[in-house]
């Protein structure tokens, strides 16, 4: 079955909150959260995706007076967020989005266990590695880390944070209040841990979650992103803008991940999806083109500057798209395709902002809901991907025409779920429980 996940935020479409019908949160409208989330449920979606930004972006301009004036910020805390949804919905997965550069695995550890065992076996964590100078100056550093360093720091996170799982075994706890004892002493591992980023004792003070581990994401397309995922993701949140490259990408996705002795449907592979339905094929461009014309070029180019960690301002937004690839030091692997398709069509960077603000690169498919239906049935039958991450132009408080029109339309041909069944996150997405290290050998150790 195709999965299918929803984008919870006030709209990526960078036009998107001005529109009349646009429900503008600025991060902080949790009634509105609460009814998209249930909006979801009653859809019978696998998953909600929070995303987050630990900045404002200030690159372009060198100061984010551009950013607050012409974009919606704000990014509602993720976890804390989870957590209140656990509590007010019963099936939908809920996925929130975690530095690896600028947090700790016990904290960390801690809250998704936590979220876990309050949503019965939901919870899913989205792995970044952050973007900008300005996120690391909000945590005591003059600038990001380099590439390389942040996903090194990556891999050692993910590491250190599925053995502080494991370390409170799921049976550890005896609870036998005739005999004084609690808990077997045998059932709790430290991992001495002393890595090139975190020094961890453990174990953790909190049982082992529901699924053993929440189900891992990562997002993003660079080389050293494809190899950290090959090893280490269970859902894949990717940028692939037709359905030919995301064809190549599955199959390499797939092919590496069995270098690492793991089964390729152990990666589940969702790529964006930005959406426009209209009750006609005319209907559904007319909403297109206004929504484009709500895109101011201030607004694209402070996204861009902010993705790439570059100021663009220093270029002429008239002028032709500068070759900026090998000076990226944020989200290479979009932005270095992003360029290469500007420069290809003669694109000034003003054009080239302003198309990346529609949709930030992610496929737009604007037509009927049976138009729209039918291309995503064609992605997930010729092996292009294994469902998509919706994500709303904007968010409209009385309707979600996504939801309501093409969803059943996807259930009507067979391809996705009409009703949940019992279990936990991993087992609608078709994920194995991960075997506790522990139950292998007490002396196992993490590097």
């Amino acid at each position: 079955m195709m999965n299918l996940a929803l984008y919870l935020d006030s709209g990526i479409h960078q036009g998107g909150w001005r529109h009349p019908d646009s429900a503008a949160t600025g991060g902080s409208n949790w009634p509105l959260y609460h009814k998209i989330a249930q909006r979801a449920e009653d859809a019978k979606l696998d998953m909600i995706f929070v995303a987050d930004k630990l900045a404002i972006d200030d690159v372009y301009g060198g100061h984010l007076a551009h950013t607050v004036q012409h974009r919606q910020v704000g990014w509602s805390e993720p976890l804390t967020l989870l957590a209140a949804l656990a509590a007010v919905t019963d099936h939908i997965g809920l996925g929130g989005t975690v530095s690896s550069s600028y947090s700790v695995p016990y904290t960390t550890a801690r809250q998704l266990a936590n979220i876990d065992h309050i949503s019965g076996g939901r919870a899913a964590w989205n792995v970044v590695t952050s973007l900008s100078h300005a996120e690391a100056r909000n945590f005591g550093r003059s600038e990001h880390f380099s590439h390389e360093a942040r996903y090194r720091r990556a891999a050692e996170f993910i590491d250190v944070m599925k053995a502080l799982w494991d370390s409170f075994e799921e049976d550890a706890l005896i609870l036998d209040k005739a005999q004084a004892h609690f808990a077997d002493p045998a059932r709790f591992h430290r991992l001495d841990h002393q890595g090139e980023s975190f020094n961890v004792q453990g174990p953790l003070n909190l049982p082992r979650p529901p699924q053993g581990h929440p189900v891992v994401i990562q997002a993003g397309v660079s080389e050293a992103f494809i190899e950290l995922a090959a090893q280490q993701a269970e859902v894949l949140f990717v940028v692939q803008p037709n359905r030919e490259r995301a064809q190549q990408f599955y199959q390499t996705l797939k092919q590496r991940a069995l270098q690492y002795q793991r089964q390729p449907d152990q990666l589940r592979i969702l790529p964006g999806m930005v959406p426009i339905v209209g009750n006609t094929q005319r209907d559904a461009e007319e909403r297109a083109a206004y929504l484009k014309s709500l895109i101011t070029v201030e607004s694209g180019l402070s996204f861009v500057s902010a993705s790439m960690n570059i100021d663009l301002s220093q270029y002429p937004i008239d002028g032709p798209v500068p070759d900026l690839r090998e000076k990226i030091t944020g989200s290479k692997g979009r932005f270095q395709y992003v360029i290469a398709c500007a420069i290809e069509q003669n694109l000034t960077l003003g054009e080239m902002a302003k198309r990346y603000a529609e949709s930030l690169s992610f496929p737009a498919p604007t037509g009927t809901a049976d138009r729209i239906a039918q291309q995503m049935i064609d992605w997930y039958q010729h092996q292009a991907c294994d469902g998509f991450v919706i994500l709303p132009t904007y968010i409209d408080e009385n309707e979600d025409c996504f939801l309501e029109q093409v969803v059943p339309r996807l259930q009507a041909a067979g391809v996705f779920r009409s009703d949940y069944q019992p279990g936990t996150l991993r087992d609608r997405l078709g994920l194995v429980k991960p075997e506790n290290r522990f139950n292998r050998s007490s002396s196992i150790e993490i590097t």
